[in-house]
């Protein structure tokens, strides 16, 4: 069975700023500690969300108006750091369905690609005027178009770009080459069949 093929994501937005935002800060060690990824969303940016007796710190994932946005919008070299896929595994399940920041680091993209979570980049100049839009409105829906290569907010539309391997896998529908080895396990094993050294 094919994949969904992701065209846009449509959601409210939150404002995480700061560039150089690793995957420790994202998902810190000591959680990925699991047998699977289920139940990592809780402790999405942890330390800096909550202090060593639980209480909140002011942060946007902690603000109510931002509660269950969806798009995030950050600065430069997000994800960068360990490899550690547990990064968007963790803000997956938080919720999170697309990133909007100036730029990535390469393995936290293409973990994110692989997830059907699309990773676009804007400018900087962008990514202010779209927080100055969400903050104003936190209800104010963003849509991020894989195809046209352009974020809606508030109306506004902004020209992005979304790298060309990740838009053509997003839009068709194979973005995750795991789903799609396992598509075609009737195929590999028929040529598997027909190999003499196996």
């Amino acid at each position: 069975m094919a994949l969904e093929k992701i065209t846009t994501v449509t959601g409210r937005g939150v404002y995480v700023p700061g560039d150089d935002i690793d995957t420790d800060r994202i998902i810190p060690a000591r959680f990925m500690k699991c047998v699977t990824f289920d139940g990592l969303g809780q402790y999405m940016f942890h330390d800096v969300r909550f202090t060593e007796d639980g209480d909140e710190k002011t942060h946007p994932l902690n603000d109510p108006r931002f509660e269950g946005a969806s798009i995030l919008l950050s600065g430069e070299n997000f994800g960068c750091g360990s490899s550690r896929e547990h990064a968007p595994q963790a803000m997956y399940r938080f919720g999170i369905r697309a990133v909007v920041a100036e730029s990535f680091a390469e393995i936290f993209f293409g973990n994110s690609t692989t997830l059907g979570m699309p990773c676009v980049e804007a400018t900087a100049e962008q990514i202010v005027r779209m927080a100055e839009i969400i903050r104003a409105d936190p209800s104010a829906q963003i849509t991020v178009d894989v195809g046209s290569s352009t974020v809606t907010c508030g109306g506004e539309v902004f020209n992005v770009t979304v790298r060309e391997s990740a838009r053509e896998a997003l839009l068709g529908g194979r973005w995750d080459p795991i789903a799609e080895l396992l598509e075609a396990d009737d195929a590999i094993r028929e040529t598997a069949s027909r190999l003499p050294y196996l």
